[in-house]
């Protein structure tokens, strides 16, 4: 049987995306961090921007969520994700959708419950390329801006996983009314790899 080094480097030949277990470090504690911040009757978890399926993983180990959707457009992605998390056992537990995010969110508003919903989006960080230091403008993120994901999550709990030098300015406008937004820097060795923003959903207008 082939060592953990030569297995990896099958799996990284195989499947570009394959992920090791020192890559969940990061999203295991964001999983934690979030499922300690929303009410325990939020049961059903979105997560936007699959990808290669790192932090829908630590969603699913973490056995917070009832339920657990992952999205992701790009169908070669989706497949390596579902590779992952059959690795770690855990691919049955998670509803796996190859559509846009936004489309699909728009197509089940009206089934989706945000009394029971969270979202999750570790967006594409495209975009002009920031130095260390630099402030990183979110309206800049390309394909998607920050203010274009935020409408389409405001009505429910969410957590953006986002660039560590993001404009902290742009993130305080998106608070909804008097409630607070939570920002919480995540470190790998000593060293800022990304920031969350714990966004509470916006009180329904009457």
């Amino acid at each position: 049987m082939p060592g953990s080094e030569s297995l990896q480097s099958l799996l990284q030949s195989k499947f570009p995306h394959a992920l090791s277990k020192n890559q969940l470090t990061a999203p295991s504690k964001v999983a934690e961090d979030f499922a300690a911040m929303v009410p325990e009757s939020k049961t059903i978890l979105i997560d936007m921007f699959a990808g290669a399926g790192g932090n829908v993983i630590a969603f699913a180990l973490s056995e917070r969520w009832s339920k657990i959707i992952a999205i992701e457009k790009d169908i070669s992605v989706i497949a390596c994700a579902q590779h992952n998390a059959s690795i770690y056992g855990v691919a049955d537990q998670i509803t796996w959708i190859n559509d846009d995010s936004f489309a699909y969110l728009a197509k089940h508003a009206s089934t989706i419950d945000p009394s029971q919903t969270v979202i999750f989006a570790s967006p594409p960080w495209g975009g002009p390329r920031y130095e260390e230091g630099e402030i990183y403008n979110l309206s800049k993120m390309q394909p998607y801006g920050i203010k274009q994901i935020y409408e389409a999550v405001k009505k429910m709990d969410s957590a953006l996983y986002l660039p560590r030098g993001s404009d902290l300015r742009q993130i305080a406008r998106l608070a909804p009314g008097e409630k607070k937004i939570e920002v919480v820097q995540y470190c790998m060795q000593g060293a800022s790899k990304a920031m969350v923003a714990y966004i509470p959903a916006a009180t329904p207008e009457t």
